[in-house]
């Protein structure tokens, strides 16, 4: 028998599609050891954590660690044992290792490829992925065709784009019938440093279109430990990223926690994908989910972080060097 939800994690519904994802979700990015190397077992427990813990949704691409994401992912859910409605899968296509490609030929075959190392029949929300590096005509007039066609086949239930520049976004929305595009995936916009996805959510609402929101902690900027040397972002806005971790340090708070707990705090997101590759990682972002539904955010803390990242608010860079 599967456990019963959290009972202070919250499920919140995502757009026109009657599904209802957990607060946080489970990035599986790490499962593939794009961060560094992840045990078969590790992978496993994680998930088994994850789903014990309330959270439902689990995020994973075909491109991350050139595939091994999703099978550590498949073989995580099915240790579960549990009913496959159980839990809600994402995945996506036309972002591989070996390049971009979103013609409606090699969506079609992506996803049998990713339902097959995913151990699934069907994924829940099939997404284009980084859609800024292709052509967005061709996501309005063949891409998105095609995965309709895979939602008739029963092979996926709802379809979603991915990008870093909100512009995609209205673009493509903007262009395909209503109702075609279910989910959008938005990354390191709806965080401390960077809160400009804030904008698009009215207008993401008036299309019955769910948000989910990943990278609350910008892919590492939000950490004490910082965030890796492939970071897009500028020499200021690191630096400054750097002196808000050291004053919540020297307070005896986390920033991590913070920042998750500021992304979390927005309830017209659906769910808050945070990339998790151990039981200790899961803990973290459930108990900082628990503890804002409990107790609220830490707004003497929040204002002061947000007053020393003012001068590089919402400061921007390059895509593609690196995916949420």
């Amino acid at each position: 028998m599967a456990s019963p939800p959290h009972p202070n994690l919250e499920l919140r519904p995502l757009g026109n599609t009657g599904l209802k994802l957990s607060c946080v979700g489970f990035g599986a990015s790490p499962l593939g050891s794009v961060f560094g190397p992840v045990s078969e077992h590790d992978a496993i427990s994680s998930v088994r954590e994850a789903f014990h813990l309330g959270i439902n949704f689990f995020d994973t691409s075909p491109y991350y660690g050139g595939t091994l994401s999703e099978k550590m992912l498949g073989k995580g859910l099915k240790a579960l044992g549990v009913p496959r409605n159980e839990y809600i899968v994402s995945t996506k296509c036309g972002r591989y290792l070996e390049g971009f490609d979103f013609s409606a030929e090699r969506v079609t075959k992506s996803i049998d490829e990713s339902l097959a190392r995913l151990q699934l029949d069907y994924v829940d929300i099939l997404q284009c992925h980084d859609i800024e590096f292709g052509s967005l005509d061709q996501i309005v007039n063949e891409t998105i065709p095609a995965l309709q066609k895979l939602k008739e086949a029963g092979k996926i239930r709802f379809i979603g784009i991915t990008g870093l520049p909100l512009s995609v976004f209205t673009y493509v929305l903007d262009r395909v019938p209503p109702g075609t595009v279910d989910v959008i995936l938005s990354y390191c916009r709806y965080s401390i440093n960077d809160s400009t996805l804030a904008d698009l959510l009215p207008y993401l609402k008036s299309k019955g279109v769910g948000v989910i929101s990943a990278s609350p902690l910008a892919m590492g900027l939000l950490t004490e430990n910082g965030p890796p040397e492939w970071h897009p972002a500028s020499a200021e806005l690191k630096s400054t990223c750097q002196a808000a971790a050291a004053f919540c340090k020297a307070k005896g708070k986390n920033i991590s926690k913070l920042a998750m707990q500021y992304s979390l705090a927005n309830k017209d997101i659906s769910s808050v994908l945070v990339g998790m590759n151990s039981v200790r990682q899961v803990k973290e972002n459930v108990y900082a989910a628990t503890e804002l539904a409990t107790f609220g955010k830490d707004q003497e803390t929040l204002s002061e972080v947000e007053a020393i990242l003012s001068p590089v608010k919402n400061q921007t860079w390059p895509s593609g060097i690196q995916e949420s």
